[in-house]
């Protein structure tokens, strides 16, 4: 197994293959996550990107009409999963690590756990908002930002944990990926702003970009330029999906705050249904993989949404 950085660096120039799953959802068995990451196995994948999903509030009428408010987890699983993973196929797993509903001392649990799993990458996330809180708000005795994640992690890699009193303890060894947004994060004021924030998650210990999906190669490049011109000099992974229906014109714009050029608007729309707006979909992305390859990217890293199928047509093209 080896760090991110490593498998970049060892590809020698030549653009390697990844992508993202999501856990399966609480009580769902995990073959069938297994099952749709086999086909993709062919592609010779280095690692494997594993979800990481906050709790949510849901209320249950009582006796007498009172609401009692429960949390709960959707998506469990992730460093079990990472683990699995790992040990079924023989790829390294990278568990994303989330601000949101976690404290430090969680954060610090879930750290030490995956260090004696012999998990050695991390993406190091803020993560959404609570759908019924409308915005973020931390976890008290949480992280803010995903600035001080980075730093905790960083700080576990030198030996230094959450209790003063510890002198030293055992020094971890994870790599720190965090997260770009090429057309800037919802909440950014500007790029400006962005590229200050993804500088400073560099300059505290990111040792890799990994980019939020955008569907115009064009937002790719000026963010990468806009980056080296501030001094970032890391790897910069672009994050790439296929559209697979008609309703995700609308659903992936509300959810990651993207644009999508108007060419592929229209053809979607042109579509007679969904299967034909999924291959739409596919040859876009299969376009956009083929630019960005020929311009040299480290890895091209896909958002299969746990399906396999589009993500398999795109990489039988290029790997």
């Amino acid at each position: 197994m080896a760090k991110i950085t490593e498998h970049i660096s060892g590809a020698k120039g030549k653009t390697l293959f990844s992508f993202e799953i999501l856990p399966p959802l609480k009580g769902e068995s995990i073959d069938l996550l297994f099952g749709g990451i086999e086909p993709l196995m062919e592609f010779k994948p280095p690692f494997i990107d594993v979800t990481y999903h906050r709790e949510e509030y849901i209320y249950k009428t009582r006796e007498g009409g009172l609401l009692e408010k429960r949390v709960t987890r959707k998506r469990p699983g992730t460093v079990g999963i990472c683990a699995a993973i790992m040990n079924r196929f023989h790829v390294d797993a990278v568990p994303h690590l989330i601000c949101g509903g976690f404290t430090r001392e969680e954060t610090e649990e879930a750290l030490i756990d995956l260090d004696f799993l012999g998990i050695d990458n991390v993406l190091a996330l803020r993560g959404d908002h609570i759908k019924s809180e409308g915005y973020f708000i931390p976890e008290p005795g949480g992280h803010p930002y995903a600035s001080d994640l980075v730093i905790q992690i960083k700080n576990m890699n030198a030996g230094k944990y959450i209790d003063e009193e510890m002198k030293m303890g055992s020094q971890t060894d994870f790599c720190i990926g965090v997260a770009g947004y090429p057309e800037k994060h919802f909440e950014a004021a500007n790029m400006e702003t962005e590229i200050k924030y993804t500088k400073k998650k560099v300059d505290l210990g990111g040792e890799y970009i990994v980019s939020q999906m955008f569907f115009d190669n064009k937002s790719y490049f000026s963010y990468v330029d806009r980056c080296r011109a501030s001094g970032i000099t890391v790897p910069i992974i672009p994050g790439l999906k296929p559209i697979t229906s008609k309703k995700q014109l609308t659903v992936l714009p509300r959810i990651f705050a993207l644009n999508i050029p108007q060419d592929l608007v229209n053809a979607v729309e042109a579509a007679k249904d969904d299967k034909a707006a999924k291959q739409v979909g596919i040859e876009w992305c299969a376009a956009q993989s083929k630019e960005l390859m020929a311009a040299g990217v480290p890895l091209l890293h896909y958002y299969s949404m746990g399906k396999s199928d589009a993500v398999k047509q795109i990489a039988s093209q290029l790997f």
